[in-house]
């Protein structure tokens, strides 16, 4: 009788070894191993991560920007070269090349640009000899300073006296009638009041005259003969000096005597320092003839006895 076949109901996992190959510790021959490709990227995903950038792009843009700057920062503090400490010398060194090399204005410029806007021409009118005999004709003409931002100005008597109107005509042309409120013989001064005043009107500045010295720089500002505004510089030629007034016949006293070239027509105007403050008013020059023009010596009244005309109390 034949036999059957019989056939195992289990199945062999693919690829398993046989039995008897594993009881003898055989290990299969295996195939050549193969690299399983990534897939490729989706499509999406690349699409998401331009528009993530353009989204975001001027950001991106401005830190980088930032980071660069940054970077150029670190760089020039590293590479620029390390500040030298100023020295003194230093200091002397470059004011003196700019002394030397700059053209600085004057003393007696500076002077003069500190007192022109208080300047004023003084002008005394009367009846003249016109056709019928009361032409009005200027008679005097002299110069007065700005005391008090009210229009309250100095002058000579002797410029405004036997006037029958009196004119004033300021640094910016402004013109004004103006009346004599107060006069002071002894010392050839009179105090006027403009009726008119220009806008920003600046008082001169005053100081004493107990610090000025023969030598010290003065300078004279007003109108000689009418020509003007004028300006003529000198020094302090001596103090409390006497001289005969020719128009008063009075001798006046306590006066500053200079040497800045003053002629008719200054008279009453400022004789101010270097700083442009006043420490005089002009009064007359000494001349032993009758042309009455400068020589070289001139008279101011002491700003001290001015104020004093004025009713200001002393310096």
């Amino acid at each position: 009788m034949s036999r059957m076949t019989l056939y195992s109901s289990s199945r062999r996992a693919a690829g398993a070894a046989p039995a008897w190959v594993r009881e003898r510790g055989a290990e299969p021959a295996r195939g050549p191993a193969f690299e399983t490709p990534s897939p490729p990227a989706s499509p999406a995903r690349a699409r998401l991560g331009r528009d993530w950038l353009l989204r975001n792009r001027a950001p991106l843009v401005a830190a980088l920007g930032g980071l660069a700057l940054i970077g150029a920062l670190i760089l020039h503090a590293r590479l620029a070269p390390v500040p030298q400490a100023l020295t003194q010398e230093a200091i002397d060194t470059a004011v003196l090349r700019t002394l030397q090399t700059a053209t600085l204005p004057s003393a007696a410029t500076k002077a003069h640009e500190a007192i022109r806007r208080s300047v004023v021409r003084v002008r005394g009118y009367g009846s003249g000899s016109g056709k019928d005999g009361e032409e009005e004709t200027e008679q005097n003409v002299g110069t007065g300073v700005v005391i008090l931002e009210t229009g309250r100005i100095l002058t000579n008597l002797h410029v405004v006296l036997g006037a029958e109107r009196i004119g004033v005509v300021f640094a910016d042309g402004t013109e004004s009638e103006a009346g004599v409120i107060g006069i002071r013989r002894e010392h050839d001064l009179a105090v006027l009041q403009a009726k008119s005043l220009p806008d920003d009107l600046p008082a001169a500045t005053m100081t004493t005259t107990g610090g000025l010295a023969p030598g010290d720089l003065v300078v004279a500002v007003g109108f000689p003969y009418g020509i003007g505004p004028s300006v003529s510089a000198g020094v302090v030629s001596g103090l409390k000096r006497e001289y005969l007034s020719p128009h008063g016949k009075r001798i006046l006293t306590n006066l500053i005597q200079f040497d800045a070239a003053v002629n008719p027509g200054n008279s009453g105007g400022p004789l101010v320092n270097s700083k442009g403050e006043v420490v005089g008013i002009v009064t007359g020059v000494l001349n032993p003839t009758e042309g009455r023009f400068f020589i070289g010596i001139g008279f101011a009244v002491p700003i001290e006895n001015a104020a004093a005309a004025v009713g200001m109390p002393p310096f």
